[in-house]
């Protein structure tokens, strides 16, 4: 089969592979480097200080444009549209592509739904997010569903999700464009396996902080309890413990205009007291891999409907079990018993807590090399590029 040259947009956010948080970038770089060594071209347009190995790697900006991410829209918009139409220049200008792959969320798919034919490839967009429901719009969030109904199905522009959880809440108007789920997926031989005899006696939450991840249920649960938590990620951007701790302190903090600052600061805070719980700030490189692999469990007490859940796969690609709510892609990923365990509510989840030691490690990890490893999501993408690339015609 012919080999492809793929022009992959990143969003402006973060350097592929990034230092700490961010998913989809992890994901990119995987999918880049497992793309590259089947033969296909692939042109990566993130950061300049981005140090995959594509094929080649082009940029707009010079760092991760993250610090700029919660501002208001009308500040922070024109980045990704700037890193979107830089990679539409190029791609124009080479006029060789033979597929886009997006993964700038709303913005992405709303500039490339009409591209002129003569100029541009055919585009595949990953859906990253959810999809909005009833419950979060009856709560206060903007409906994005709206938006998605107005895609005509020109043959020019296809969509995929990351779950089948996350598709079930398309609106019916996007059918047409939707293609097959594409799993996100990990390189295994990045994440050290550990056996239940080689590890620790804590669990860990790790998530960015947000009321979604349910990270004060995890904490009161281990306090309930009485078993070790360590608590890891970003509070509005907050990686580091110290800085942390001067931002709660300060009254006039600008952080405190943020939800998920005062999420940390109203219902984690408390809950550090007790010297079994701990938060740790973010944490990378080998500090990450021995924070997982180390762990009793992963505990993943969502409060939403999670469209995926990186952490949770590289939990088990440790050898570590997890424990979460049964929501969102969850019983995609996690099969009752074997890897880890789905409670419908607290007290299941209590429950379960207690008996992760009855979980196989070396099943948690096989759950990961089977269904979600990096060669398989870059064989079924590839399958989808000649799905869009077929109806393009």
């Amino acid at each position: 089969m012919k080999k492809l040259r793929i022009a992959l947009i990143a969003p402006p956010w973060l350097k592929i592979p990034p230092s700490g948080y961010g998913g989809i970038e992890y994901v990119a770089h995987y999918l880049v480097i497992e793309l590259v060594k089947m033969g296909h071209e692939v042109v990566l347009f993130s950061t300049r200080d981005t140090t995959t190995p594509a094929s080649k790697n082009l940029a707009y900006y010079s760092d991760g444009q993250y610090r700029h991410i919660a501002m208001p829209l009308y500040d922070a918009v024109t980045l990704p549209i700037t890193q979107v139409l830089f990679a539409l220049k190029h791609v124009r200008q080479a006029g060789d592509f033979d597929i886009i792959h997006d993964k700038n969320g709303f913005l992405g798919p709303a500039i490339m739904a009409n591209l002129d034919p003569k100029y541009f490839p055919p585009v595949l967009h990953t859906l990253h997010g959810p999809f909005s429901t009833d419950e979060m719009v009856r709560n206060g969030m903007p409906d994005n569903r709206p938006m998605y109904m107005q895609f005509q199905p020109t043959g020019r522009l296809h969509f995929h999700g990351i779950s089948k959880a996350q598709m079930s809440w398309a609106p019916k108007e996007l059918q047409p464009l939707l293609l097959d789920v594409v799993y996100d997926a990990i390189n295994i031989g990045d994440y050290p396996f550990l056996d239940r005899a080689d590890k620790s006696d804590y669990f860990i939450t790790l998530a960015r902080f947000t009321r979604d991840k349910g990270q004060a249920t995890a904490a009161r649960l281990a306090e309930e309890l009485d078993v070790k938590l360590r608590m890891a990620g970003v509070v509005n951007g907050i990686a580091n413990p110290r800085k942390l701790l001067v931002e709660l302190a300060n009254v006039n903090s600008p952080h405190r205009s943020n939800a998920d600052f005062n999420y940390f600061r109203s219902e984690i805070l408390p809950q550090l007291i007790p010297r079994q719980i701990e938060y740790v700030g973010e944490v990378a490189g080998e500090a990450k891999m021995r924070f997982i692999s180390q762990a009793k469990a992963l505990l993943f007490p969502i409060d939403w409907e999670e469209p995926f859940g990186m952490s949770v796969i590289e939990a088990n690609a440790c050898g570590t079990p997890v424990v979460a709510f049964n929501r969102g892609s969850m019983p995609e990923l996690i099969k009752q018993g074997v890897n880890g365990f789905l409670a419908k509510n607290e007290r299941e989840f209590k429950k379960y807590m207690l008996r992760v030691d009855e979980i196989n490690p070396a099943d948690c990890r096989r759950m990961v090399e089977e269904r979600f490893s990096a060669k398989v999501m870059a064989e079924s993408y590839v399958k989808r590029y000649w799905e869009v690339i077929k109806q393009s015609k």
